[in-house]
């Protein structure tokens, strides 16, 4: 017998063949190319993670730290959204064929 779990992912698949939606899996170089910008963005996030905590601690007014925590989490969704856009660009190559 089949899992409900198994059961829902078929129904899914089915879907997804019905609305003409394909799904082809990545190549291992394209696998690689994810894995390199998740990785070149995990040390560019902990590196302006650590600029941030050293010159907070230099800090003492509140109107500094404050104006200090914005940037930071510009520079993080940034960084984050530069990363998941690289990502999808690397998925979407996938989907199209192009390398």
């Amino acid at each position: 017998m089949k899992s409900a779990y198994e059961l829902a992912m078929e129904r899914l698949q089915k879907k997804d063949v019905d609305a003409g939606i394909e799904h082809k899996p990545l190549t291992d170089a394209q696998k690689a190319a994810i894995a390199e910008i998740r990785n070149f963005y995990e040390s560019k996030l902990a590196e302006v993670q650590v600029l941030h905590e050293g010159k907070l601690r230099e800090m003492f007014d509140p109107s500094e730290q404050a104006a200090r925590m914005d940037e930071y989490r510009r520079d993080r969704e940034r960084l984050t959204s530069e990363r998941d856009a690289k990502i999808a660009k690397a998925r979407l190559s996938a989907a199209t064929g192009r390398g």
